[in-house]
């Protein structure tokens, strides 16, 4: 697990490595004036995850937290129960696999037949059934400080990341009152969750007191996973797709969009937010901080 080591990541149990190699390579190009330059783009690599011994999807992803990656993805495909008992967590970089093994035996041939294709950057997928254990979900009334929103949209927009060294990519970041956590990247929004999910699951870390932070569009599949997850607040710079705000209105999700500066949406449950902080008193963000500012 990397640590957090200086002030500007105080507080991240995980935090992103801009500066880690392995994640972005130097390409030579021309810019507008028709001068060389060279700038860093993000690696995309596959990643296949087995669970057991039956392949269950191909990722294109960045390349960091392959186990916290497979977890996730098949917990919250539903693949992984609760109750399972996880025997192994198997990574080969060479052969670029992950093998999850449980003392159950499994077996996923139907539930793999009815996958849908989701508006996910780099091809999410989301499996037939996924939406049936919405209505078991409950979630927690934990009220939400609009202190602490404010305080962590100023932290994570300015948090050295990936995206602000190469752009082309997603973060989600988990977060406890106004103290981000967990910052997870990766070229699909879906796949940042999934390793938040695998952590989570990994380190048994609770999900009612905590609020989900997204740089992408609020989506369908983003709110059943943060819901799924059983994380009560999802936020997020970008804004909502209607399925997203129906199945965030259905299962009581709050659903935050559209948070820049003072300026935030609520589209769906309100009734957790507790309005401490006055919108006057926090500077406006600008349109764009410089090269390195606003996710």
């Amino acid at each position: 697990m990397q640590l957090a080591q200086n002030d500007d990541l105080s507080g991240y149990l995980i935090a992103p490595d801009p500066q880690a190699e392995r994640l972005t390579r130097s390409v030579t190009g021309r810019d507008h004036t028709g001068a060389q330059t060279q700038i860093r783009v993000v690696e995309e690599r596959p990643l296949t995850i087995f669970l057991n011994t039956q392949e269950i999807v191909t990722a294109m992803t960045i390349g960091d937290y392959p186990e916290y990656l497979a977890l996730g993805f098949l917990r919250n495909q539903g693949m992984l129960r609760a109750q399972d008992e996880i025997t192994r967590v198997d990574y080969d970089e060479e052969l670029e696999t992950v093998v999850v093994r449980t003392a159950r035996a499994t077996d996923y041939e139907d539930k793999m037949r009815r996958k849908t294709r989701t508006s996910g950057c780099a091809v999410g997928t989301v499996f037939g059934d996924m939406m049936e254990g919405l209505d078991t979900v409950v979630l927690p009334q934990t009220p939400v400080r609009t202190s602490w929103l404010y305080a962590l949209s100023a932290k994570i927009n300015r948090t050295p990341s990936l995206y602000l060294e190469a752009g082309a990519i997603h973060g989600t970041v988990l977060c406890h009152g106004d103290r981000p956590l967990v910052y997870m990247e990766d070229v699909g929004r879906h796949n940042a969750v999934d390793k938040i999910a695998g952590w989570m699951l990994s380190t048994g870390a609770t999900a009612d007191d905590k609020i989900m932070y997204t740089t992408g569009r609020l989506t369908s599949e983003m709110v059943i996973k943060t819901a799924m997850m059983g994380i009560p607040v999802l936020a997020s710079r970008s804004g909502f797709t209607a399925w997203g705000v129906e199945i965030a209105q259905q299962v009581g999700l709050t659903l935050i969009g559209r948070m820049k500066g003072k300026r935030f949406i609520c589209l769906s449950g309100e009734g957790r937010l507790i309005r401490d902080a006055d919108p006057d008193g926090v500077a406006d963000e600008s349109a764009r901080v410089g090269r390195k500012g606003a996710l």
